[in-house]
């Protein structure tokens, strides 16, 4: 008798921990997380180390799976195009905003780590605070309502070793991006899918499906390759100020260091020398 009702508590307790926790058990901001909730991140798959992106894959992405553009966002980006090809980019990332999505993951050129806590997966990148992304696994929904932001509101599941990302609350002004200088605001309501997975030990994989109604004429499915680098010099996200290259290091009347506002030319970019 005694052996039975070991095995049927033994059952028991495997079961509790293969239930999915509930939201409000799991959710970061209820509470301290459990030992139990700590000991689980170690069945999820390996993303330690630092991704970069592939670059020379990321450029061929768009040759080989192009925006189905609207007529009005076809014009407006043979426009850009031309303008590039002239000498005249419209460089959208040199005012120090964020990328925000899904040009981070788009055309990214820097590195990134993942971190996995209880109820969330952070993914942390190189350039200011604004490189940053919360996915929140803990089984909540998307809010009703939910303020507009460069990252939007993520909310992610695990399937197998995959985990499958639905971002929606993005700000109209996020551009979709085909390159550094041509791309187009989706212009509200964009919804985002992801699908990140190992596809090998080193690779990570970036399978978007972006769905922008009044930009797209179809959602557009594309994917993105990682590379991981570990274990070597140098192998790690290293802090970058975008803005500070509008400044100059200098004193000031007491001999406090400080920084200063550098002159800028026409096309607003930061002249050389103290104004």
């Amino acid at each position: 008798m005694t052996a039975r009702i070991s095995v049927i508590a033994a059952l028991a307790l495997a079961a509790l921990a293969a239930a999915p926790a509930s939201p409000a058990a799991s959710d970061p901001s209820a509470g301290p997380s459990s030992p139990a909730q700590w000991a689980a991140l170690a069945g999820l798959p390996d993303w330690g180390g630092v991704w970069t992106s592939d670059l020379a894959d990321q450029v061929a992405q768009f040759d080989k799976v192009p925006p189905a553009w609207t007529p009005a966002a076809a014009r407006r980006a043979a426009q850009m195009q031309a303008d590039d090809e002239a000498g005249h980019p419209h460089n959208f990332y040199l005012n120090c905003l964020p990328e925000g999505m899904p040009g981070y993951m788009l055309i990214t050129r820097n590195a990134f780590e993942v971190l996995f806590t209880p109820g969330r997966v952070t993914i942390l990148g190189e350039m200011d605070g604004n490189r940053l992304r919360r996915i929140y696994t803990d089984g909540r929904a998307h809010p009703d309502d939910p303020d507009l932001t460069f990252h939007g509101h993520s909310i992610g599941r695990w399937e197998g070793d995959a985990l499958v990302v639905d971002t929606i609350g993005l700000l109209p002004e996020n551009v979709l991006p085909v390159s550094q200088s041509v791309g187009v605001p989706n212009d509200g309501d964009m919804h985002i899918v992801e699908r990140l997975h190992l596809a090998a030990p080193d690779e990570l994989h970036d399978d978007l499906e972006i769905t922008a109604p009044h930009v797209l004429a179809t959602p557009w499915k594309t994917t993105r390759i990682f590379r991981r680098h570990r274990g070597g010099p140098g192998d790690e996200i290293v802090e970058a100020s975008c803005r500070q290259g509008d400044f100059n290091e200098a004193r000031d009347a007491d001999g406090f260091a400080v920084f200063v506002p550098r002159a800028h030319d026409e096309g607003g970019a930061p002249l050389a020398t103290v104004p």
